[in-house]
């Protein structure tokens, strides 16, 4: 399976240019997974769900099944957060792997860059193999403009 990053600086657009690139993936029939980083506490469940009745009462792994998907959720407590690589390795059957922040991991990577931005994550991160910004920056990484979703999704199934 291939695995490409989109990282960036919060507010910079990542979860678009993900999501785009996701759509164009599919429609070439490629089979994709996506894992996104959260900084944070999260829920996939939502008050007054049953899902979320079972994990507040203190069931620590809840999965919520249908005919069109299922979810598992995992309270992890007192564990460490789960790398990329253990995270990976629960999917199955996908041929792209797009991964949404963990910047500091060893997979390729593409940054999302903001015209306001000036501390630029390629500069001290490895794997960075391009850019995303509507404007030319000084580096020999190949660059491509926000509307060029085409060029973007081309140069991952041929680099990756």
């Amino acid at each position: 399976m291939k695995i490409i990053g989109i990282v960036g600086w919060k507010n910079t657009g990542k979860t678009f240019f993900a999501s785009e690139i996701i759509k164009k993936l599919r429609s070439q029939n490629y089979r994709v997974a996506s894992i996104k980083h959260a900084h944070h506490e999260f829920d996939i469940d939502h008050p007054n769900t049953d899902s979320y009745i079972h994990r507040i009462s203190g069931s620590s792994q809840v999965i919520i099944s249908s005919a069109k998907r299922w979810a598992k959720i995992n309270e992890i407590e007192s564990q460490n957060e789960k790398k990329l690589d253990e995270l990976i390795s629960e999917l199955s059957e996908t041929d792209i792997v797009l991964v949404e922040g963990y910047k500091n991991e060893n997979h390729p990577k593409i940054e999302v860059i903001n015209e306001k931005e000036k501390n630029h994550l390629y500069k001290n991160i490895k794997n960075v193999i391009g850019i995303i910004s509507d404007h030319d920056l000084d580096t020999d990484l190949k660059q491509f403009k926000k509307n060029e979703i085409d060029k973007i999704v081309n140069f991952i199934l041929n680099e990756i």
